[in-house]
């Protein structure tokens, strides 16, 4: 059977649609950006809700700190939880579109651990054992700022 021109062209034109989505995916909407840093272009409304969430995460520290120092595991817990994974399940497509892959796994790694830290404060794990997971989390955090900057378009 013959295949038809029409045919053949829309199923190039899907291959290289989907080549396109997946390597803009992959690359992000980015800018080189003087120093070793990359700019990740949003816009103004998605800048700020990546700032927010960076903000979250930044409280969620702090919260899990306060209840390791006063010795309140649930404190903790509910601190973490208000930063695991399930406060980055509706985030916008468009704007993790635009986000590059490694930064995107650099976020979900840090949502992820928060959800860990607070399954080890509800099984009463000890607080170094706590303090090193929020260590290297905090770890994953210092790469993402070291390697990215959120401008507007």
């Amino acid at each position: 059977m013959k295949i038809s021109k029409l045919a053949l062209f829309a199923i190039v034109l899907w291959v290289v649609s989907v080549i396109v989505f997946g390597w803009f995916f992959i690359k992000g909407n980015t800018a080189p950006i003087d120093g070793q840093r990359t700019a990740i272009m949003l816009n103004p409304a998605e800048r700020e809700l990546a700032l927010v969430e960076m903000r979250g995460l930044l409280a969620s520290t702090q919260g899990i700190l306060e209840g390791l120092n006063k010795k309140d595991m649930k404190q903790v817990a509910q601190a973490a939880r208000a930063s695991g994974m399930a406060s980055a399940a509706d985030v916008n497509p468009a704007l993790m579109a635009k986000l590059p892959m490694s930064f995107k796994e650099l976020g979900m790694s840090v949502h992820h651990a928060m959800d860990e830290i607070a399954q080890d404060a509800e099984a009463g794990k000890p607080s170094g054992e706590i303090l090193n997971k929020l260590s290297n989390t905090l770890s994953s955090c210092v790469a993402c700022h070291a390697a990215w900057q959120l401008k507007s378009e």
